[in-house]
């Protein structure tokens, strides 16, 4: 019961943040346009204040969430596109194809995702493109070698042996019959994942190297809010809450989602 009111408080808070995310950069205040004095306190013109350069810092915060939102969910339908192709050939590719994938596979986890990251955006450059592509890159490793131990798991259960044996091709196979039982362990893990990429996003802007200005980003919100801790601790406060809460949120979901698509936990319940 505790984990179940944990998921749907997830799921709560997630809605509530898409919302937040679609109508909040407009709904009081522009987000990239100064519209009161700087560093003001929480008001009923403001409420959550201003910023340094004026700014409505609520309007910031739902266009941090929106570009958060939008570069999570990007980056791991990306990861899980490659990831499932390289997972799938990985089993019932030929040996001269799956082997140097799996290979390949192998050595991307020799990098630390976040190190790696840096690492790609120093070649690409600055930007929103660069952090999706850079943070794509990093993350379907993990997709890959996952997708390949379920589909390795599944070729040889009763039901794909069965329609192998009606002459079902290995296409019709794994579309049919091996990807649909993946679609729940995929569902969960993209939720954690996402909360890594977010937080991934969240600190190359932190440093100055992810989404440039005048984007706003939860990571140069906080970056920003920093130097003015001693005397607006709020400017902190509140991108480091949004995006602790989001993080929080998105693992509650990923693991409600995991003990329900898992028949041992299934059986225990």
């Amino acid at each position: 019961m505790r984990r179940n009111w944990m998921f749907w408080g997830g799921v709560v808070f997630l809605s509530l943040l898409v919302l937040f995310a679609v109508f909040g950069p407009y709904m009081r205040h522009a987000w990239n346009a100064p519209v009161g004095t700087a560093r003001m306190g929480p008001s009923a013109d403001f409420w959550l204040g201003t910023d340094e350069q004026g700014r409505d810092v609520f309007a910031r915060l739902a266009y941090g969430a929106r570009l958060s939102l939008t570069i999570g969910i990007t980056v791991q339908i990306i990861a899980v596109v490659v990831g499932v192709i390289v997972g799938v050939l990985g089993v019932y590719g030929p040996r001269w194809v799956s082997s140097p994938l799996m290979r390949l596979t192998d050595g991307m986890f020799a990098f630390p995702d976040l190190l790696l990251a840096i690492m790609l955006v120093g070649l690409f450059g600055m930007g929103i493109k660069p952090i999706v592509a850079s943070l794509a890159i990093a993350a379907w490793p993990s997709v890959a070698r996952l997708v390949r131990t379920q589909v390795a798991s599944l070729k040889d259960r009763e039901f794909v042996v069965a329609a192998q044996a009606m002459g079902a091709s290995t296409p019709y196979l794994v579309v049919k019959h091996i990807l649909p039982h993946l679609a729940g362990v995929l569902m969960a893990v993209m939720m954690v994942d996402v909360a890594a990429t977010i937080l991934s996003e969240s600190t190359l802007s932190f440093l100055g190297i992810g989404v440039q200005l005048p984007e706003a980003s939860w990571g140069s919100m906080i970056q920003t809010g920093n130097s003015y801790k001693q005397n607006q601790p709020l400017l902190l406060l509140w991108p480091c809450l949004m995006l602790s809460l989001t993080v929080f949120a998105l693992n509650f979901v990923g693991d409600g989602l995991r003990a329900m698509t898992d028949p041992k936990g299934s059986e225990t319940r």
